[in-house]
């Protein structure tokens, strides 16, 4: 009995330790594909100057770094999303939207009054709204990995590499998004670039204030002199201070984020269900033109309702 339990001990044991393993190697290999993204196109391109206009293109940038649409807040916003930019098929895919939102809004209220709007509404607002929560989210990320960025040039400057070396580093050990901007710089400042405008590009592409404030330490340091690592290690600290308050404010406002998602929710949830349920309690009315410019006026209203709560609890820090 006492062998039989000890050959089980071990047979888990070996399991346990065979997970562990799989479950190790596949965090390393998807660490890894994040740490190269950028190294991802630089293998496909046969100089530094041919990987930065690549690099730029997919940003939706021209070949000198500048914004190439004529409409500047959304290219600023195309540019911060970090997604590689594909005109035909982002115009696809928002006219596919477009589509299915009318198809499903004259599907329920047979009327082209509203289905037309709601078709134009889905495919404009629906992309730009994924494109905001996108470049929300890759803002947020890096905020939270400049800390560590900072310190990493910090240490390479303090052990005597100069400040390109330091930020190529930082392109090389950080994973996405961060380490593909400082990646970016560092490729700008080889081919040619300046520090202080290869920084400035960078804050420029990222339009997060805590990047914004590493360019502008990195350039009054530069027309004022003084030590670059002793006023980085003051800005990592600040970073991380604003971090902090930003979650503490996040904490504070979540309630009001809850409230905000359960009245919104709600009344689809109950719509559907009692679609689901009793067909015939909407199927008799909904051709009414009253009932329609009513669920109309409410959407609109709930929508109103949902700017006015995202203002009460959108906190700056």
């Amino acid at each position: 009995m006492g062998i039989e339990a000890v050959i089980y001990v071990l047979a888990f044991g070996s399991a346990f330790m065979a997970m562990q393993s799989m479950l190790g190697f596949g965090k390393t290999a998807l660490a890894k594909t994040r740490i190269n993204q950028r190294l991802k196109v630089k293998e496909s391109q046969s100089s530094v100057a041919d990987l930065i206009v690549e690099l730029r293109r997919q940003r939706g940038l021209d070949q000198d770094g500048n914004q190439r649409l004529a409409l500047t807040w959304f290219n600023e916003l195309v540019t911060r999303s970090g997604l590689n930019f594909q005109p035909t098929v982002w115009a696809g895919i928002a006219a596919g939207l477009g589509v299915a939102a009318f198809g499903v809004s004259f599907w329920f209220l047979k009327s082209f009054l509203i289905s037309i709007p709601a078709a134009l509404v889905a495919a404009t607002l629906l992309p730009i709204l994924f494109l905001k929560h996108t470049a929300g989210r890759r803002e947020k990320k890096l905020g939270e990995q400049l800390p560590d960025a900072l310190e990493i040039i910090v240490r390479s400057l303090e052990a005597g590499h100069p400040v390109p070396t330091a930020v190529s580093l930082v392109g090389r050990e950080m994973p996405d998004p961060i380490g593909s901007e400082f990646g970016l710089a560092a490729d700008e400042i080889s081919y040619g670039s300046s520090l202080e405008e290869a920084v400035r590009k960078l804050a420029e592409r990222t339009r997060q204030p805590d990047v914004e404030l590493f360019a502008a330490t990195v350039r009054l340091q530069a027309k004022t002199g003084g030590n670059l690592a002793s006023l980085l290690k003051v800005n990592a600290h600040t970073v991380r201070a604003r971090q902090k308050m930003r979650l503490k404010v996040q904490a504070a406002s979540s309630e009001g984020r809850a409230s905000a998602l359960i009245l919104t929710s709600a009344p689809f949830l109950v719509m559907g269900a009692m679609y689901m349920i009793t067909p015939e309690f909407y199927g008799d009315v909904i051709d009414e033109k009253l009932v329609q410019y009513g669920l109309g006026g409410c959407l609109v209203w709930m929508v109103i309702g949902n700017l006015v709560m995202r203002k009460m609890i959108n906190f700056k820090v």
